[in-house]
């Protein structure tokens, strides 16, 4: 399967996708290699044209601070990924789930590409908030896969999701954190 075909799939046909994915090895160099690489791109370069080139109100941050950044946050999002995936394998006995970090990792990777896809949106700065709103259907892949991949009972997923997303939250604003101090202290 295509990138461009599971990434269709997955945003639009998910309770389909899910189950096939399932099928598939969660080889972490395959995934990481092959998908996050190219996926995770999209909201680093998106923001850094759209903060370092185009502006926002005559305001555009230095290419070298936007370029910095935008590797940092590319990289972190390898982190988080990885973060995420063994939280969410961690979690699984405490929600009737089933350990298993290929699957969890599946997990992650896949249910963030709405979040990814929606990086564009950060190319004219004016419209980076309808990244926020389009990344929260990457919640709801996060909902609709962790039982199929996770083994969890349906009555147990609504929970596991809420605790994954607090957990996610806070993974987050730490990997957030890292290149917005790495772009405040190029500026003192």
């Amino acid at each position: 399967m295509t990138l461009i075909e599971r990434v269709k799939n997955i945003l639009l046909t998910p309770n389909t996708e899910w189950p096939v994915i399932a099928g598939e090895s969660g080889d972490t160099a395959f995934l990481f290699r092959n998908y996050v690489a190219i996926l995770a791109a999209i909201p680093p370069v998106c923001s850094f044209i759209g903060a370092s080139i185009i502006g926002v109100a005559g305001y555009r941050s230095g290419l070298f601070i936007g370029l910095i950044s935008a590797i940092v946050s590319y990289l972190l999002a390898f982190v988080g990924t990885y973060v995420m995936a063994l939280i969410i394998n961690l979690l699984a006995p405490n929600f009737g789930g089933q350990n298993s970090f290929p699957n969890a990792l599946k997990l992650v990777v896949y249910s963030s590409t709405a979040a990814w896809v929606a990086g564009i949106f950060s190319l004219i700065p004016a419209l980076a908030i309808l990244s926020v709103l389009c990344g929260l259907y990457s919640l709801y892949l996060l909902y609709v896969g962790l039982p199929v991949l996770m083994k969890s009972p349906p009555d147990k997923s609504l929970v596991y999701t809420v605790a994954a997303i607090v957990c996610a939250i806070v993974v987050w604003i730490v990997i957030g954190a890292i290149p917005a101090l790495l772009f405040i202290g190029a500026r003192f």
